[in-house]
């Protein structure tokens, strides 16, 4: 295999950044944490319209450009380094990945033309309880009601829920998980934000009192289902996290050479150059677990089994150092509100917990690997 990346995927990057460069300054950020939704509508709309980043990862039979997880985890690295706030984690990645990894092509035809273009956000509810990252646990229940199903119960933790079209429900049919799809607005649903750490991406409680959803795929395929959607979201998840990573180095570097203290530059010392080099190490080792999980997503379902949670917990954590680093560097300024190194220390924290801790995935990666 070759890590290496080709002229087009290097174009696709100068592309995204220059986009989010021009579109979406981190002043811009500042502006969207403030809106109710928390979501930069232009910049949405834009990006998916005129550049095209929804479409990047699916298939041409379904309305996409057709490339991979590869070029979609370029604009991840990209979507990360500026910390955008637009729903394309939960509507491009978790959303189109449940449809394109479900057997129900009829729901693929029809759904995913339009995560394509942009025109319907969705967003994967599954989870329940906190701490507890097992959808078979749920408490959710579906029951068939002419061919339909009606859903009851809670789902907590959901990314960019309030903001969404539509919902992608994981529910229990006596036994059997499965997974359903509803709209956002539909008649016994009610969604309430979740206060979080992350101010540029948004959590939600979806409440749900005998609301008709229809099933995707099969009664009893969700538990599987869900498993393939978190390998191809740890892996994505890495790749976004490690812009943010390369995005906080940068900056460290950047202070550390105007910075003076005792009439010499803070660079020169030791003790700063040591951060900056663990720094260093453990974002270039991060990225190379995010594109080796990615070119697996692409090529190698099995093989994605180990290399997902390997990059979703080594990346985590290299984020996390990388941010929390960054602070120290730049000292007082560091801990203000009005600097922007607590927008991604924030990112890193949520984004480092995000479907589990760095613990629960190495306890993952030592099960596939038989240890």
């Amino acid at each position: 295999m070759n890590f290496a990346f080709s002229e087009e995927q290097q174009e696709l990057r100068k592309s995204v950044r220059k986009f989010l460069e021009d579109k979406s300054p981190i002043s811009e950020v500042r502006r969207t944490m403030e809106d109710g939704s928390g979501v930069n509508e232009r910049l949405w709309e834009q990006g998916a319209q005129q550049l095209g980043i929804c479409a990047i990862a699916i298939p041409e039979a379904y309305g996409g450009l057709g490339y991979g997880y590869v070029e979609q985890g370029i604009v991840l690295e990209e979507l990360g380094r500026a910390l955008a706030p637009i729903p394309y984690f939960s509507s491009v990645v978790l959303g189109a990945s449940a449809l394109l990894l479900s057997t129900d092509e009829d729901a693929k035809h029809e759904f995913l033309p339009k995560i394509a273009t942009g025109e319907r956000r969705f967003a994967l509810a599954a989870l329940e309880n906190a701490h507890d990252f097992d959808v078979s646990q749920g408490n959710t229940r579906a029951e068939a009601v002419g061919g339909r199903y009606r859903l009851t119960g809670t789902k907590r933790y959901v990314i960019d829920g309030v903001s969404s079209s539509d919902l992608l429900i994981f529910a229990s049919v006596g036994d059997q998980i499965s997974m359903f799809h509803t709209s956002s607005d539909a008649p016994g649903i009610q969604l309430e934000e979740t206060p979080s750490l992350d101010l540029t991406r948004r959590l939600a409680t979806v409440y749900l009192d005998n609301v008709e959803a229809e099933l995707i795929g099969e009664v009893g395929g969700g538990g599987e289902l869900y498993d393939r959607i978190m390998d191809v979201a740890c892996c994505q998840l890495a790749n976004e996290m490690m812009g943010g990573a390369q995005r906080v180095i940068e900056m460290a570097v950047d202070y550390a050479k105007v910075r003076i203290q005792f009439g010499r530059p803070i660079g020169s010392f030791q003790a700063i150059k040591h951060k900056c080099a663990d720094m260093l190490v453990e974002v270039e080792s991060g990225k190379s677990a995010a594109y080796y999980a990615a070119w697996a997503a692409d090529n190698d379902e099995g093989e994605l089994k180990i290399a997902a949670p390997l990059a979703k917990s080594f990346c985590g954590d290299a984020y996390y150092l990388a941010a929390s680093e960054n602070i120290q560097i730049h000292g007082g300024i560091g801990f203000t509100w009005e600097h922007d190194a607590h927008l991604y220390f924030k990112r890193a924290k949520a984004s480092q917990l995000m479907f589990g801790d760095s613990s629960y995935f190495r306890s993952q990666l030592a099960t596939q690997i038989g240890i």
